[in-house]
C-alpha cells in the first residue's frame, strides 16, 4: 500500500479521509462532480429503523467559523436505504462503505444493524449514540456510559462487520464512555460529534432554528475535538476515527498525531464540495512538509 494507506479495524483504506454522516449524502450526489473511489471510504446519511421526515423548518443555522444544524436524522429507514440508496452507491463506490446508524432504543439499533450488517457493500457500522433514549427519559445513549455500553453489546450480538461507536461530546467524560464502549466489544470509536449550540435572532428575537438549539460544527471546535482524540486514543486499545472541524491537510496531519486512525470531514464539505478530494490531493506535499515518509508512522507520535 502507499505512504497514505492505513488499516481502520482489520480493513485497508487507501487514505485516512473519510466524509463524515450527514454531509455527503448516500455518496452518488458528490459522484456527480468527482470520482468519490479516491476517498478512504465515507459514512453515509444516518439511518433510522422507520422513515424520518426530521425536525421542522427553519434548521439550520451558519456562524462564525461553523454552522449550527439540527436536521432531525432525515432519512428514507433502513428498509428503503438498502433497496434503493445502496444500489445507486455500488453504480460509483467499488471499496466498503461506512453505515452510519442512529437509533431510539437498543432495540432500534440491533435491529437496523443487524439489517444492515448483511449488506456486502458495508465494511464497517458506526453507530451513533447521541440519539435520545425514549425509553431512559430522553437523555441522550451517549450521555451515559452504562446506556452506551448497553448499545454497543447489543449491536455486537447480531452483528459480524466491525462497529465503531460515534460519541457525543456534550458530557463531562468521554474517556469513562469510550472505555465502557471497548469493554462491552467495540471495534472503534470515532468522535466528536456535533456540540451543542444555539443562534438568537436579534429582529424577531427568538431562536433561529425552530427546534431552539442544534449541533455546532465547524472549524471552531477543532481543538476541541483535537482534545477529546487525544484523550480517548491514549486511554483504549482500539482505533479511533477523529473528526470535528478538520478543514485543511493539516488539521489531519495533527488530528493523526493525536491519536486518529482516520479523519472524517464534515462541516466543510457543505462549504466546499470537493475539500475532501482537495485535502487527499494536497497529503502528500504536507507529508514532505513536515518531514514523514508514511502517514501511519504519526499516529498517536504526541505522547
Amino acid at each position: 500500500m502507499g505512504r497514505l494507506s492505513v488499516n481502520l479495524c482489520g480493513i485497508e483504506l487507501d487514505n485516512p479521509i473519510i466524509p463524515a454522516s450527514g454531509t455527503f449524502g448516500f455518496g452518488y450526489e458528490f459522484a456527480e462532480l468527482y470520482d468519490i473511489n479516491c476517498l478512504g471510504t465515507f459514512s453515509f446519511k444516518g439511518t433510522t429503523k422507520e422513515a424520518r421526515f426530521g425536525n421542522p423548518t427553519p434548521r439550520i443555522a451558519e456562524c462564525t467559523a461553523g454552522m449550527i444544524n439540527a436536521v432531525g436524522l432525515q432519512n428514507p429507514g433502513v428498509e428503503k436505504v438498502i433497496k434503493e440508496e445502496l444500489p445507486k452507491l455500488n453504480k460509483c463506490f467499488n471499496k466498503p462503505v461506512m453505515a452510519n446508524v442512529s437509533g431510539f432504543s437498543v432495540e432500534d439499533y440491533a435491529y437496523t444493524c443487524e439489517k444492515i450488517d448483511k449488506e456486502e457493500q458495508v465494511g464497517w457500522l458506526e453507530v451513533n449514540v447521541s440519539c435520545p433514549n425514549v425509553h431512559g427519559g430522553g437523555m441522550s445513549f451517549g450521555t451515559d456510559p452504562k446506556a452506551a455500553a448497553e448499545v454497543t453489546k447489543a449491536v455486537k450480538k447480531v452483528t459480524k462487520k466491525p462497529v465503531i461507536i460515534k460519541l457525543s461530546p456534550n458530557v463531562t467524560d468521554i474517556v469513562e464512555i469510550a472505555k465502557a464502549c471497548e469493554a462491552e466489544g467495540a471495534d472503534g470509536i470515532s468522535l466528536i460529534n456535533t456540540m451543542l449550540g444555539m443562534r438568537i435572532d436579534l429582529n424577531k428575537r427568538i431562536p433561529v432554528i425552530k427546534n431552539k438549539m442544534g449541533g455546532f460544527s465547524g472549524s471552531a471546535i477543532f481543538p476541541v475535538a483535537v482534545r477529546m482524540v487525544y484523550q480517548v486514543s491514549h486511554a483504549v486499545n482500539i482505533p479511533v476515527v477523529g473528526m470535528g472541524g478538520v478543514t485543511t491537510a493539516e488539521d489531519v496531519i495533527e488530528m493523526m498525531m493525536a491519536g486518529a486512525t482516520a479523519v472524517e470531514i464534515g462541516a466543510a464539505n457543505l462549504v466546499n464540495p470537493y475539500a475532501c478530494r482537495d485535502i487527499i490531493n494536497e497529503l502528500p506535499a504536507v507529508l514532505d512538509k513536515y518531514r514523514i515518509d508514511n502517514i501511519k508512522d504519526i499516529i498517536g507520535v504526541v505522547e
